[in-house]
């Protein structure tokens, strides 16, 4: 039960909750698929991937943020329990050791095409739910975009 009230109906308020929760084990995950790979890259673009990746981890962490805030302000718990996030995480999964500078590449245009899918699901369910929760996940999906279209960019 939480001391938050919320002015959404009880079905707004879940359909919401559903979208923030989705939108932040996606997150956290990414963080964590980030870091992993700016640990073990290598390859001629390690440096200019090594960087990128740490933008992508802090993009990642403070999307995470705004999201579980969301979700607390409408009055439902945010969970980014690690074992939450393993349970429910849909992202492509990274493989343990080194990984190549193209793999890398490969695995993060993957990832963003996969999570800005489910993202757009969740603008979609929460257009009538929620519209500021909305207008959240769509400035965290442009951004998202913007980070594929910089992964794509490097396959050209």
């Amino acid at each position: 039960m939480s001391t938050v009230r919320s002015s959404l109906s009880d079905e707004n308020r879940d359909t919401t909750a559903e979208a923030l929760q989705g939108a932040l084990v996606d997150l956290i995950d990414l963080s964590l698929v980030g870091k992993q790979a700016h640990w073990n890259v290598y390859g001629r673009n390690f440096r200019s991937l090594h960087l990128q990746l740490d933008d992508i981890v802090t993009s990642a962490r403070n999307a995470a943020d705004t999201v579980a805030e969301r979700a607390i302000a409408i009055g439902v718990s945010a969970d980014g329990r690690a074992a939450t996030i393993a349970d429910n995480t849909s992202m492509p999964k990274i493989r343990e050791g080194q990984i190549a500078d193209s793999e890398v590449v490969t695995l993060f245009i993957e990832a963003y095409t996969s999570i800005i899918g489910r993202m757009r699901e969740r603008i979609a369910a929460t257009e009538s739910a929620d519209p500021v929760s909305q207008d959240i996940l769509i400035g965290i999906t442009a951004e998202l975009e913007k980070q594929s279209w910089m992964f794509q960019a490097e396959l050209s």
